[in-house]
């Protein structure tokens, strides 16, 4: 429950910021997301972790109704103010935990979850709540930066992210989701992988670093094997992190 608290309490302060954040509202990856869903325009739709609503406000437009739900409820506050100012008036917006939901067995033609799984303690628990919560047929899309399978590269990339932000749990690697998606009982039938390039001031500013935490972060990055350093294409200019690539999976499962 702490790791649950730590999300809440850091969303909480950092809502607006990640409702005007770029990489989350003008993502290559929620075109694409779009793109790979089935849509008749008569689908039910359920956001988990919406965040900024981003997710939700674009699938609005094409669907019949979308539920974003949040652990945070400063995040559905700040969430349903942008959809709401982008005229959406079809979306719901619910208080609910991604592992525990409140919500009827077989009550979804569409699940979405996007940046956010790295979050959550225990994922076996969110995959199991989207298979419940979706119809037979019903396709879940999920998005999430992941880790690279060499465990030097894991163990640098889930590092730094702790740094930054303690409510961070894992960014798990692509085998990883796939077998526990697949072990769920879902047919993957889609998947992309994908680079994002962070800025590091920006990435840091997000969660109202202290200097004493940019500082940590710095050291960490600049003190990696020049081995990871390659790996995660980081950008250093007088003896500065200015950026680093890191990697995102987008995957369409349907519930069999």
């Amino acid at each position: 429950m702490s790791n649950k608290n730590d999300v809440k309490k850091q969303f909480s302060r950092s809502a607006d910021d990640y409702v005007k954040s770029q990489i989350h509202q003008k993502g290559t990856d929620l075109k694409r997301m779009l793109e790979m869903a089935d849509i008749t325009g008569n689908e039910v739709v359920l956001d988990v972790a919406t965040g900024g609503g981003h997710t939700a406000n674009a699938f609005a437009a094409l669907v019949k109704n979308v539920t974003a739900m949040d652990l945070t409820p400063e995040m559905l506050t700040a969430s349903k103010k942008f959809i709401h100012n982008n005229g959406h008036s079809n979306v719901m917006f619910v208080e609910g935990d991604a592992e525990n939901m409140p919500f009827s067995d077989d009550q979804f033609d569409i699940v979405t979850c996007r940046i956010a799984p790295h979050h959550f303690p225990n994922i076996e628990n969110f995959i199991s709540e989207v298979y419940r919560v979706l119809k037979n047929g019903g396709q879940f899309l999920l998005d999430d930066n992941v880790a690279p399978e060499e465990e030097l590269f894991d163990h640098f990339y889930n590092k730094i992210e702790k740094i930054r932000d303690y409510s961070h749990y894992r960014a798990w690697k692509k085998t990883e989701w796939i077998q526990k998606i697949e072990l769920e009982g879902f047919e993957i039938h889609e998947l992309s992988r994908f680079e994002k390039r962070f800025e590091f001031m920006s990435w840091c500013e997000r969660m109202h670093l202290s200097e004493k935490v940019k500082e940590d972060l710095t050291d960490t990055i600049l003190n990696a094997p020049e081995k990871v350093k390659c790996k995660f294409r980081i950008n250093i200019e007088d003896n500065q992190v200015r950026s680093f690539l890191g990697e995102a999976m987008l995957l369409k499962a349907i519930k069999r």
